[in-house]
Order: C-alpha cells, then sequence, then structure tokens
C-alpha cells in the first residue's frame, strides 16, 4: 500500500462529468485536460483526518483513480485495449480543493497548485484489483458527508473516456509504471469543515466494493500558514 505514495506523479482530469462543469460555471473543454497533485497529498487508508488549512474553502471531489502498471506513451486513441491493459488497478479518491484558492488562480490566470497541492488533499482507498471493476466506465461513484449523500454518479457520465484521456496525456507525459490517473468527478461537489466525516465508496452491478471504502474526517490545521491573497 505505501507504495502508492511513491508514485512518480498524480495526473487529474479536469471538467469529466458535464453536470460537475456546469455547478462549477466553466467551460467545456474541447479535449481532455490536466493537471498534477504532489504525492505528498496522498492521504492512505487510516493516516488520519484530511487538514483544512486556515483560510481554506475546503471542497471534496470523489473520483475513480487508474493505477498503471505498464509505460504509456503516446498511445493511440482507438486503441481501447491497450488503455484498459496499461492499467494495473484501481482505487477511489477525494480530489480536495481549496475552492477559493483555486477560484482566485483562475480570475487572475495564475496555476491551480496551491488549490490542489495541500498535504493531505488526496484520501486513497485500499487498492482494487482489476477484476473487481470489469468495466470501469459502468460503476457508481458515491461520497457523503456525515452520512447524507452528496455525490452519486455512473461513470458512464465521464465526457472523456479512459483510452482518450491516457491517450492525450500519454502525447504529453509519458505515464510510468505506478503513476495514479484520477478520471474526474461527477455532479455534487461542495464544502467541508472541520468536524464533518466523508464517507466514499464504488457499486458495481449495485453491490458495494469493500475495498474501496474511504472513511476520513475533517480537521483544522494547526499549523501556520493562512491563505491570503496572491
Amino acid at each position: 500500500m505505501t507504495s502508492l505514495k511513491k508514485t512518480g506523479k498524480v495526473v487529474c482530469i479536469g471538467r469529466n462529468y458535464a453536470d460537475h462543469i456546469t455547478e462549477l460555471n466553466s467551460a467545456r473543454p474541447k479535449q481532455p485536460f490536466f493537471f498534477q497533485k504532489p504525492n505528498s497529498s496522498i492521504l492512505l487508508p487510516g493516516e488520519g483526518p484530511v487538514i483544512r488549512p486556515r483560510g481554506v474553502n475546503l471542497h471534496y471531489e470523489v473520483e475513480l483513480a487508474l493505477i498503471l502498471g505498464k509505460r504509456v506513451r503516446d498511445l493511440n486513441v482507438q486503441d481501447e485495449q491497450g488503455a484498459l491493459d496499461a492499467i494495473e488497478s484501481y482505487a477511489l479518491s477525494i480530489d480536495m480543493t481549496a475552492r477559493n484558492v483555486q477560484n482566485e488562480a483562475k480570475k487572475k490566470g495564475l496555476p491551480w497548485d496551491i488549490g490542489k497541492g495541500f498535504d493531505t488533499f488526496l484520501p486513497v482507498s485500499n487498492i482494487i484489483s482489476k477484476a473487481a471493476i470489469p468495466d470501469p466506465h459502468k460503476i457508481d461513484l458515491y461520497l457523503s458527508v456525515n452520512d447524507k449523500v452528496v455525490q452519486s454518479d455512473s461513470t458512464e457520465l465521464m465526457l472523456f473516456r479512459i483510452p482518450k484521456i491516457l491517450s492525450d496525456i500519454s502525447k504529453v507525459m509519458t505515464l510510468e509504471p505506478g503513476d495514479i490517473v484520477l478520471t474526474g468527478t461527477p455532479k455534487g461537489v461542495g464544502p467541508v469543515v472541520p468536524g464533518d466525516v466523508m464517507r466514499a465508496g464504488i457499486r458495481v452491478d449495485g453491490k458495494e466494493l469493500e475495498e474501496a471504502k474511504i472513511e476520513v474526517a475533517v480537521e483544522e490545521s494547526t499549523g501556520a500558514y493562512e491563505y491570503a491573497e496572491t
């Protein structure tokens, strides 16, 4: 399990579900666009809470994560089998986002790294074997805050499917074994505050995947950092 933290890179697809684009008032991309989170943001099961930095409006975004088992470079978008073969396993993840920080960056044309990159900003589940997810485009993702379900949608709603995602990334940067790719979040994102507990999971044909379950609390940072306008 610790090997996830040794990943070379975490590449995240933005705006991959139409209703999520609408709720954030974003423009629909003509092709997948992506950004990176540092591997230091990964929070393994049982490692403790998500820490909200002071001054941050903290949002959750549940996503299916692909863990690569092969080197992928310049993948042909038509090579669906090649794309799926490159995946070694899966995980569920929560892409935590400092929304006010991200919004400021968007407005000023600055990079988003700070809004996505704090320590603990990527809770992940245990590793999910490939056999447990026969078709990654046909699973249900959900996330609840204090037992109220706030996100619940099928990966069938992805605007760009996995072959397109891996093809586009691999034309820009070679994906290496162990790299993690987050495939985007459905609608329903929103804030969490210290004291909240997030629970997330995956259902395949209506059946809960035990290894996909995430349960993580949110706590306020006791560190010196406080977000201020850039």
